[in-house]
């Protein structure tokens, strides 16, 4: 378990495209039973939503708990002949994986279950607090159905976290090379830009909103 290649292979070669989970979230979650976790399985949506799976895993009950956050779905694949290998094959190919999540993130989630292990496994007694996993299958969509109410769910139940460290590689120089505090965060915006209905002929009677939208 402490090796995260073969876990991030189980992973890649299911073929998790949100919403569906295809048993990625099985097998993180298999391995998270080994290590000593608890599991628990967090379907939510409906009501005209496609119900996502999540998973949330907590081994101790002390403080402090640190999470490890993160996804199991990924986004379409495209045209599986334009890949050099199956995008879910999970083949390595001179020391590189390749594969749909290899990446972005069922490398980081197979690399954060591998950190945890070692970490207990090297701690052993001594580590009085919590470790847990959030784990979603909702981030490449709408996201809606994965870790807002995940956390909610954690809120309700007492699982409050005293930090979170979400395994999407970033980097400078080399992948994974960075820790960055915070996300960017996102902004949805809806600009309205008018303009007057003309003819090619009088285009001098026509104002292109195209135009001003591009300044």
């Amino acid at each position: 378990m402490t090796d995260p290649l073969p876990l991030a292979q189980a992973l890649i070669r299911r073929p998790s495209v949100t919403p569906a989970d295809a048993g990625a979230l099985d097998v993180a979650q298999a391995a998270l039973t080994d290590l000593g976790f608890t599991c628990w399985r967090l379907p939510f949506g409906g009501d005209g939503r496609s119900v996502i799976d999540n998973l949330f895993a907590r081994r101790g009950a002390g403080a402090p708990l640190f999470c490890f956050g993160g996804h199991t779905d990924v986004v379409p694949p495209g045209d599986p002949g334009a890949w050099r290998h199956d995008p879910f094959g999970a083949v390595i190919e001179d020391g590189w994986l390749y594969g749909r999540g290899a990446c972005d993130m069922k490398g980081g989630v197979a690399a954060m279950i591998a950190g945890a292990a070692r970490f207990l496994d090297q701690a052993g007694p001594s580590f009085t607090g919590s470790l847990a996993f959030l784990l979603t299958g909702d981030e490449e969509a709408d996201a809606v159905d994965g870790t807002v109410k995940v956390l909610d769910w954690m809120a309700a139940e007492g699982h409050r976290p005293d930090a979170v460290l979400v395994g999407e590689p970033t980097s400078t120089g080399s992948l994974g090379d960075t820790v960055k505090i915070g996300r960017r965060g996102s902004l949805d915006a809806e600009i309205i830009v008018d303009g007057i209905q003309g003819h090619v002929a009088y285009p001098d009677r026509a104002d292109n909103p195209v135009h001003g939208l591009a300044a």
